[in-house]
């Protein structure tokens, strides 16, 4: 019975990373395909053309750059906002916590387009044009949430003695969030800003309503799909996998020596 249920979970894992994996080999796989169509098939010889073509497209670099420049904004912005959101949050309780809550969450469950015709029509109030700066704030608008619900997660783990006894011993409203709720805090932070980040790239409702002339990554390649899609798309896609695992790499192997030496010092 256990050989048999084994047996099962190894074929529902093996099925999951194949419905995950599968589809992004094809689409690398387009980026060598000698035909203007981005697919594997039918295959018409090994090419480096796309790639070629891809260096040489400045509208397409211009717009990921500034889906760069948008991302970090976002996450330079959200973090702060996140953060004093939980906090506010996990300092209050009763009815007036549960209102609160729902209304920093709520956003997250808006349609993107609403959030960013909302963010256009509200600052044309105020005559001021659209554009990427709007993006940020649109976009703000709801990761800021994201950031909140890790770090109020992080926060249900500390110990509101070690606040009072820093209190009790002198120490300051400023230097207790410093050097004791800070640091707790610091991996909800790191998580919260790659969240952030990765959640910027890929916006599409609220960026193309707020953009003015501007061109990010997702409305670029939006309106490449209705004039006519070339593996340019998939050549970028693969370079930008390739990043992300390389990355992912370097944190692992980082991580993993930074136990290393925690534990070094430990039997120290």
């Amino acid at each position: 019975m256990n050989q048999r249920r084994n047996l099962l979970g190894q074929l529902y894992l093996g099925a999951f990373l194949l419905y995950l994996f599968v589809p992004l080999v094809i689409m690398g796989g387009a980026a060598f395909n000698d035909n203007r169509l981005p697919s594997i098939y039918p295959w018409k010889g090994f090419t480096l053309r796309w790639f070629s073509d891809l260096f040489n497209d400045q509208v397409m670099w211009t717009s990921l750059v500034n889906t760069i420049l948008v991302a970090l904004a976002v996450v330079v912005i959200s973090l702060p906002l996140g953060l004093a959101g939980a906090i506010l949050v996990n300092s209050i309780s009763g009815k007036v916590r549960g209102l609160l809550y729902g209304l920093l969450v709520a956003p997250i469950l808006m349609p993107g387009a609403v959030i960013g015709i909302s963010t256009l029509l509200f600052w044309n109030q105020f005559s001021v044009p659209s554009g990427l700066h709007l993006s940020v704030l649109g976009q703000v608008s709801y990761i800021a949430a994201f950031v909140m619900l890790l770090v109020l997660a992080r926060l249900q783990s500390f110990d509101p003695a070690l606040e009072e006894a820093a209190l009790d011993l002198g120490a300051s409203h400023g230097q207790v969030l410093r050097r004791i709720l800070l640091p707790h805090l610091y991996p909800a932070l790191g998580a919260g800003a790659a969240i952030a980040f990765f959640q910027s790239i890929e916006n599409f409702n609220v960026t193309l309503f707020t953009r003015g002339t501007s061109n990010t990554l997702t409305v670029y390649v939006f309106s490449k799909v209705r004039s006519g899609i070339t593996p340019t798309i998939n050549a970028l896609a693969l370079i930008l996998i390739s990043v992300t695992i390389v990355c992912a790499i370097w944190y692992e192997i980082s991580r993993r020596r930074a136990e290393r030496r925690a534990l070094a010092l430990e039997r120290a």
